[in-house]
């Protein structure tokens, strides 16, 4: 699933060596050891669809010095986007930041993702101005990446 929604949501931002080079056994092994040893205060949850993960949202508290949570990641399967798979993991994330004190949250996108940038602006979500660079596991390249940032409220 992981494999799959990079390669689509990527596909044009990414180079194509990247994405065919990603691979399954080596996800599986990833997420293998984020499944059995998270870090304190991070979560990661799942939708499920017949079964299968259909998409997964990941956070915890924020891995660049800052003192609110973060979402690390929200990934939905192409087939199943547009369905509001995304939204209710967003949704779980920010409950869960905020039911753990938090009362900020941030999370990253690459700077020319609009598809995905549009999502979170549409939940509540807005670029802060703060940009880094990023270069992905196997990429020759930095690739510029932005900060969007809510404020947590109890409950949501």
């Amino acid at each position: 699933m992981h494999v799959a929604t990079w390669r689509d949501a990527y596909a044009g931002l990414l180079p194509a060596g990247v994405l065919d080079a990603l691979d399954v056994g080596q996800r599986t092994h990833r997420w293998h050891g984020r499944l059995t040893a998270l870090d304190a205060g991070a979560f990661i949850f799942v939708v499920e669809r017949r079964g299968q993960v259909r998409g997964f949202a990941s956070g915890g508290p924020d891995r660049h010095g800052g003192t609110g949570g973060e979402v690390y990641a929200v990934y939905v399967h192409p087939d199943c986007q547009g369905l509001g798979a995304g939204r209710l993991l967003l949704n779980a994330a920010g409950r869960f930041l905020a039911g753990a004190g938090f009362t900020e949250a941030s999370l990253w996108v690459l700077a020319d993702n609009q598809p995905a940038r549009g999502f979170y602006e549409a939940q509540g979500w807005h670029a802060d101005g703060t940009e880094k660079p990023w270069t992905p596991d196997g990429g020759t390249e930095s690739l510029i990446e932005v900060r969007y940032v809510r404020v947590l409220k109890p409950g949501r």
